[in-house]
């Protein structure tokens, strides 16, 4: 068994290149597979999104050995709360929730006000950081893989989604191993295997978030069009895969 060491000295993306390579010829059972063998703590975190139902169902499905976490930020949908509760049954997984900090919240509300990330991109990324980033941060202490459901087609942003990279902020190899399914595939593999999703897909939310930031999509419109809509920055993201944002919170 080969353990990853991101920690290493020398060779880390090498290293993440050369997984990256592997990944490309396998299929996802192949590629979890390999990834959860290489020893290590591997970390999946799952935002209970279709792409991420897909992953979660293959690995309850056969037992591997990678732990499964969400970002609970107090301001989910009550779909997406349910549907954690059914994937934990329906898989015999646990997946494990990291909640923010009470006291960065109320640092944020007197600064900001509850919902101030509706005024400026500033205070949106703030809430972002501290809803997402700094419990992601507590959720990867210690691992050496970091799981994503990141596809090249859910944005112009991510359209050279690799396999597997080498994250230097967090100290880690990142893989996305469904970064060339398509959102067909993905809906295809939900349809024949019985994967629970999010009723909201059904309803014009193919990316979800939290409930003030994400909003149903019109025709047309790309798949990520519904989060932080009133921003008119097309490669908006909350920072989870922005390699300046993880810095800022690793300063922290």
């Amino acid at each position: 068994m080969t353990v990853i060491n991101p920690l290493a000295e020398e060779g880390p993306i090498a290293e993440a290149e050369a997984l990256n390579d592997k990944l490309a010829g396998l299929d996802l059972t192949g590629r979890l597979s390999l990834v959860a063998g290489l020893g290590g703590r591997v970390v999946f975190t799952t935002s209970l999104g279709i792409e991420d139902q897909v992953i979660s169902a293959e690995i309850g499905t056969h037992r591997l050995p990678i732990d499964i976490a969400t970002l609970e930020t107090g301001r989910l949908f009550a779909e997406t709360l349910s549907l954690i509760e059914e994937t934990e049954a329906q898989y015999d997984i646990h997946i494990q929730r990291f909640t923010p900090e009470k006291a960065d919240i109320d640092a944020y509300a007197a600064k900001y006000g509850l919902n101030g990330f509706y005024e400026s991109v500033e205070a949106r990324h703030a809430c972002c950081g501290v809803r997402k980033l700094k419990p992601l941060a507590r959720a990867l202490e210690g691992a050496t893989i970091w799981i994503t459901g990141l596809r090249r087609g859910q944005s112009a942003n991510r359209a050279e989604t690799p396999f597997a990279e080498y994250d230097a902020e967090r100290h880690l190899v990142k893989v996305n191993p469904l970064a060339d399914w398509d959102i067909e595939a993905i809906k295809a593999f939900v349809s024949d295997n019985g994967v629970p999703v999010n009723p909201l897909h059904a309803r014009g939310y193919p990316s979800i978030g939290c409930e003030p930031c994400t909003r149903a999509i019109k025709p047309g419109e790309p798949e990520r069009a519904g989060r932080w809509w009133w921003e008119q920055d097309e490669k908006r993201e909350c920072g989870l895969h922005v390699a300046e944002e993880a810095a800022a919170v690793a300063a922290q």
